[in-house]
């Protein structure tokens, strides 16, 4: 059966921060763009994001006086790196740091709004900004910027090749449809870290288990590419595995919140004039949904069972990895009353979002009742959690760093292994063109964000949504002018 036919200048793939910058600065180049999207609505993993952008140069930094500049974050970055920054692409950073500051403010004039800048050593200055009042904000401000502008979104579409012509990209086939390309396609899919034959190959078996927070990141722009001899490079890094509490059954309060531009100022305006001790419990609730637990506290003496109440290594020792070999992939964070007191302050947190605030064991208690549960004796804790008395006892007298003390006990759980991103994209050049056999351009073929980072390490909060937003634009833009 013959495939329906569209045509447009640029065609997008993704519809995350990357997909909708690249459809949004292409068509405002003048071009026709169509974005396509797998899922039933855009987003992808940028709505899953903490939400942070790390710049210089932003209205934010010289409200408070802070001289800054793109030079500057370019030779700080590599501090985040540590031994890993021999394996950086230099002319990519210099590409991010030049650009994300006319880009942060594109986003500001899309209708974003952001608080901060908060500091993050080893930047030398406070670099990073933290969206308001959610990630969703960048979704909802940029769909509404590509719909103005006459981006067609095809939601429910996933691509499953890439055509070509004469060695030339020249559009997609999704299912049933062709949608064909004059300028060139932009792969901005996402990354691989719930794609397992991915992680299998370029981290290992155990990795593979290890779902990734945004469940549709399967690495989908990779495999377009490798199709036709592009290459994947630092495939072996992502931030994970770590461990991370479950997601609250419903959203919570600031997770609900609409991201429309008066409520975003409305936030702005609070977090630089209200109290600390007012806006501190609104705070907890985003800060205790699912977020990573702190390792000091099985450094402190914390114990980790799985269902059973059994123990299954030392805690200290990558828990993360072991964690998807037991029921249900989940455990529970075992801690005595000492314990408990301990990370009711400063500086023993329990989760923390950089540059927010802190959660402690009484945060947990009010906000997350689903996964904090207490009871004066381990065998009541076992009865309230469905595991074995015996179990839970053996885990606490053998403990971490100790046994555990007297109770009141508390369980923090369930937590699951995650792969929150990974640094594996396809390699490309400055311009952004997908590099095939012989590191050449594959024409009419681009890649943008986690799928177009080159080996590009964005360590360190803010720089993957920067990359993100930066390369986006960027990519759109080439595309449109291979159009004319």
């Amino acid at each position: 059966m013959a495939r329906q036919e569209e045509t447009f200048d640029v065609v997008v793939v993704g519809g995350g921060g990357a997909g909708l910058a690249a459809a949004i600065e292409a068509r405002e180049s003048g071009c026709s763009v169509v974005l396509l999207e797998k899922n039933p609505q855009p987003g992808g993993s940028t709505a899953w994001s903490i939400g942070s952008v790390s710049s210089s140069g932003t209205p934010h930094q010289r409200k408070r006086g802070i001289v800054d500049s793109p030079a500057d974050h370019w030779a700080d970055m590599p501090g985040f790196a540590g031994d890993l920054a021999g394996r950086d692409n230099a002319a990519l950073r210099r590409v991010l740091c030049d650009e994300i500051p006319a880009t942060f403010q594109w986003l500001l004039d899309s209708g974003v709004r952001f608080m901060g800048p908060m500091p993050e050593p080893p930047h030398r200055q406070p670099r990073m900004h933290n969206v308001l009042p959610n990630s969703r904000s960048f979704i909802y401000h940029l769909t509404r910027r590509a719909r103005r502008a006459g981006v067609q979104l095809r939601t429910g579409t996933r691509v499953d090749a890439l055509v070509q012509d004469n060695g030339r990209v020249t559009g997609v086939d999704a299912g049933p449809l062709r949608f064909l390309a004059r300028g060139g396609v932009v792969l901005a899919a996402g990354d691989f870290t719930n794609g397992p034959e991915f992680k299998a190959r370029f981290m290992g078996p155990q990795e593979a288990k290890v779902e990734g927070v945004n469940l549709t990141a399967t690495g989908d722009g990779q495999r377009l590419g490798e199709a036709l001899g592009a290459r994947i490079v630092n495939g072996d890094l992502a931030l994970g595995p770590e461990i991370r509490f479950i997601a609250p059954a419903s959203e919570t309060f600031v997770r609900r919140l609409p991201p429309w531009r008066w409520l975003a100022v409305t936030m702005e305006w609070a977090m630089e004039r209200v109290p600390p001790a007012i806006l501190r419990p609104i705070l907890m609730k985003f800060l205790t949904t699912a977020l990573a637990p702190s390792t000091s506290l099985f450094d402190a003496g914390a114990v980790l069972v799985n269902r059973r109440g059994e123990r299954f290594g030392d805690e200290r020792d990558r828990p993360a990895w072991r964690l998807p070999d037991q029921p249900d992939k989940v455990g529970y964070i075992l801690i005595d009353a000492a314990l408990a007191q301990r990370f009711s302050a400063w500086p023993d947190f329990v989760s923390t979002a950089p540059g927010v605030a802190y959660a402690y064991v009484p945060d947990y208690r009010r906000n997350r009742p689903d996964v904090f549960t207490e009871a004066p004796t381990l065998q009541a804790l076992a009865q309230r959690l469905g595991m074995d008395a015996a179990a839970l006892a053996r885990s606490a007298a053998e403990g971490g760093v100790r046994a555990l003390g007297a109770g009141p006990y508390v369980a923090l759980g369930p937590v699951r292994s995650v792969f929150v991103h990974s640094e594996g994209g396809l390699m490309v050049d400055a311009q952004h063109r997908v590099l095939g056999t012989g590191d050449q351009p594959l024409p009419g073929l681009y890649a943008a964000g986690s799928t177009g980072q080159g080996g590009l390490l964005l360590k360190g909060h803010g720089h993957h949504l920067a990359w993100a937003f930066v390369s986006g634009r960027r990519a759109g833009r080439f595309a449109a002018e291979a159009a004319r």
